[in-house]
C-alpha cells in the first residue's frame, strides 16, 4: 500500500488553495505561465509586498506602524518625497536552500515591499522620526498645532 499525499480542500488550515483562472493568460494565478498579459510576481513576493500598516492621528502627530518581522532596520527605508509622500520600503530575502535539506511547507513571504501615503497638510514633514522595536517598525510625524481661530466680539447695532 503506498500513500500519496494530497491536500484536502476541506482542510480548513490548508494553504494550498485551487486557483481556477490558473493558467489564464488573464487569471489571477501565481504560475508564471507564458503567454500571460498581466504581469505577474512569485505567491513569495506577493505575499509581502502587501505588508500591513497602521495610521493613526493623535493630537501630536500622525502615527504609522508596520509590521516586519524579521526584518533589521537596514533592511527598511523611511522617506519623504516630494514634501508630503512618506515612503515606506524594504525587503526580506528568501532562505537559502541547502541541497541536503528538505522543505516540507514555506508560509513566510519573502521579496521587496514599498508602501506610500500622502501625508496631510498639518504634517511636519521634515521631523519625521522611525523607530523599530520587536519586528514592529513606528513613524512618527508631527503635526503643527492647530491654530485657533480668533474670537472677535462684534457689536450689534440697533
Amino acid at each position: 500500500m503506498s500513500l500519496i499525499r494530497r491536500s484536502n480542500v476541506f482542510d480548513p488550515f490548508s494553504l494550498d488553495f485551487f486557483d481556477p483562472f490558473d493558467g489564464f493568460p488573464f487569471g489571477s494565478g501565481s504560475s508564471n505561465s507564458g503567454g500571460s498579459l498581466v504581469p505577474r510576481t512569485s505567491s513569495d513576493t506577493a505575499a509581502f509586498a502587501g505588508a500591513r500598516i497602521d495610521w493613526k492621528e493623535t493630537p501630536e502627530a500622525h502615527v504609522f506602524k508596520a509590521d516586519v518581522p524579521g526584518l533589521k532596520k537596514e533592511e527598511v527605508k523611511v522617506e519623504v518625497e516630494d514634501g508630503n509622500i512618506l515612503q515606506i520600503s524594504g525587503e526580506r530575502n528568501k532562505e537559502q536552500e541547502e541541497k541536503t535539506d528538505t522543505w516540507h511547507r514555506v508560509e513566510r513571504s519573502s521579496g521587496k515591499f514599498l508602501r506610500r501615503f500622502r501625508l496631510p497638510e498639518n504634517a511636519k514633514a521634515e521631523q519625521v522620526k522611525a523607530s523599530m522595536e520587536n519586528g514592529v517598525l513606528t513613524v512618527t510625524v508631527p503635526k503643527e498645532e492647530a491654530k485657533n481661530p480668533e474670537v472677535k466680539a462684534i457689536q450689534i447695532s440697533g
